[in-house]
């Protein structure tokens, strides 16, 4: 049995919503589920009452891009309360961020001789938060680029021609407030840190000091050599162990969302320890 607790929908630079995410969830065999989008948590309550309907256990959670001595990490925070105000209300420079980003980026690009604008963009992403996913599928559709990826490369991604920077909270702001909203806060693909895993150790360690719950165990580039050092260091550390797939549906297609005949398959005791650690007197 599985469960995935890293998949991203319309509300942030996923392309499917969360009905379509439970379907292919209960397709799939998943046992739990957790929609971590971007900065936002507008997709949380639609898809806790859609897994309840499926018989699917939904645990809330969003994903959170931070800095670490000028590191950008992101931070997924599982457990929290969606209405929580402050919240709520910590996130809006967030997202005001990134439409900042966004106009700035489209602007460069136009600059570059590139047909594009934010109308386009906005309606390319529908609802909820656009960013530079977003902007990568236009570039695509629009034949300026062959890939995701190639978007990145030659335009978006840091040092580019297009890129801009945008507003972060730290990491320690960042998990300090996923707990005053009631959750735990977990490093999300720590092995993209560095390839080479050297950096790892002391950054988790500091984390830890700073109130990190958890690591994000399972994923898929994840070598065995990468969960090796990676679970000796939650196991020293007292860390939990959490899994997901990251995915994106079309708009990433290589990370498939997790499933027993996948290749890809987080354990559901992952969510068992993940839940009794949320109900424990210490949390």
């Amino acid at each position: 049995m599985c469960i995935d607790l890293h998949t991203h929908s319309i509300y942030s630079d996923g392309s499917c919503t969360p009905a379509e995410l439970i379907a292919l969830a209960v397709a799939n065999g998943l046992q739990g589920l957790a929609l971590t989008d971007h900065d936002t948590v507008e997709g949380v309550e639609e898809i806790r009452h859609l897994g309840i309907e499926a018989g699917i256990a939904v645990i809330s959670g969003v994903e959170i891009s931070t800095s670490l001595h000028e590191r950008t990490i992101h931070i997924l925070g599982y457990g929290i309360d969606p209405a929580n105000a402050e919240l709520l209300n910590w996130l809006v420079p967030l997202q005001e961020g990134r439409e900042r980003r966004n106009a700035v980026i489209i602007q460069k690009l136009q600059n570059l001789g590139i047909d594009i604008t934010a109308e386009e963009v906005r309606e390319l992403s529908r609802c909820g938060q656009t960013g530079r996913p977003h902007i990568a599928r236009l570039l695509m559709a629009k034949g300026v680029v062959d890939s995701f990826d190639a978007a990145f490369r030659r335009y978006l991604g840091r040092h580019r021609p297009a890129w801009e920077g945008r507003f972060s909270y730290s990491a320690v702001e960042t998990i300090g407030m996923i707990h005053r909203a009631g959750g735990l806060a977990v490093l999300a693909h720590p092995g993209q840190i560095d390839p080479a895993m050297s950096a790892q150790p002391a950054l988790v360690r500091e984390l830890t000091r700073r109130g990190l719950d958890g690591l994000e165990l399972h994923y898929p580039t994840h070598s065995r050599r990468m969960k090796k050092h990676l679970k000796a260091l939650a196991v020293e550390l007292g860390l939990l162990m959490t899994g997901g797939s990251d995915f994106h549906g079309n708009t990433r297609p290589v990370h498939r969302l997790a499933g027993k005949n996948l290749g890809f398959c987080p354990p559901c005791s992952i969510l068992e320890q993940l839940t009794a650690r949320l109900a424990g007197p210490h949390h």
